[in-house]
């Protein structure tokens, strides 16, 4: 995959129902938009109807969260089939999921569950994502998660795993900065040995949020502002990649919408500071 030629598109926002009257009133300072996939699955009229109109005015890219590319039993046809249909009638530039599982043995486990660290697990989403390939033949790009423990048994560093899936499957990163600070303050880990294992040149989009802490860890709940120590790797990873798209996901304790515009015009100015964009 030619991730170079993939369009810029700019800085976008993660769609939430409760802000639509205010993004449309806001059309200007919104470049692209993010949707969870799943709120449109086997979704009711008035869901369809709202995609219709959000995508014949914004560029959509489509967030999927429960394919469980981790899951050592292959994947859910009857879903992939479902998601495969809500992408080919977006025809999105990319679109993007977790490295993780949220399935075990056909039980729904309800969260980004990690992944050790092992060969055994790069084989596993490596396969998946070749599966995924063969229903939607579009630009792919995976996410790293946050997680509150760290599984035995790793054979390499968080970030070499990542490395080794997105070479080996040739597909795109979606670089979190939030859940990479996040889980670099909470397992004292150093962001630029993280990043100087990456293939940057993979990076295709940034996600940004602020999170809160409870009991002395950092919580990745995208219900604050974003913090300062986010915004600095956000142009530290700026600065070395032409990223494709910046996208605010706030999903909790929601402000007015003119604060979320001012912190897409702050990543818009991180954009055109390293002339990723005009």
């Amino acid at each position: 995959m030619i991730l170079s030629q993939l369009p810029t598109l700019g800085t976008g926002l993660g769609f939430r129902q409760p802000f639509k009257s205010d993004l449309f009133l806001n059309r200007q300072q919104v470049d692209f938009l993010e949707i969870v996939a799943e709120h449109y699955l086997d979704s009711p009229w008035h869901k369809q109807q709202e995609l219709e109109l959000l995508a014949a005015h914004f560029p959509i890219i489509p967030h999927a969260i429960n394919l469980s590319l981790g899951s050592a039993e292959g994947l859910d046809v009857d879903y992939l089939r479902k998601l495969a249909a809500l992408v080919k009638q977006l025809n999105p530039p990319w679109w993007s999921e977790h490295i993780c599982f949220t399935q075990a043995g056909g039980v729904d486990i309800g969260h980004l569950s990690p992944l050790p660290y092992t060969q055994e697990a790069v084989e596993v989403v490596c396969r998946n994502i070749a599966e995924v390939r063969r229903w939607i033949d579009m630009p792919f790009i995976v996410e790293n998660i946050t997680y509150m423990v760290t599984l035995p048994g790793a054979e390499m560093t968080e970030a070499q795993f990542l490395a080794e899936i997105v070479e080996r499957a040739d597909c795109g990163l979606l670089l979190d900065v939030t859940n990479l600070h996040t889980n670099a303050v909470n397992h004292g880990y150093n962001i630029d040995d993280f990043l100087n294992q990456l293939p940057l040149e993979r990076i295709v989009q940034l996600h940004f949020v602020g999170g809160h802490w409870h009991d002395g860890v950092l919580i990745d709940s995208h219900s604050q502002s974003t913090p300062v120590e986010v915004w600095q790797l956000m142009d530290k990873v700026v600065a070395q990649v032409p990223v494709k798209g910046i996208v605010l996901e706030r999903d909790e304790n929601l402000p007015l919408f003119s604060e979320l515009v001012g912190e897409l015009q702050q990543a818009r100015e991180i954009g055109r500071s390293h002339q990723r964009w005009g």
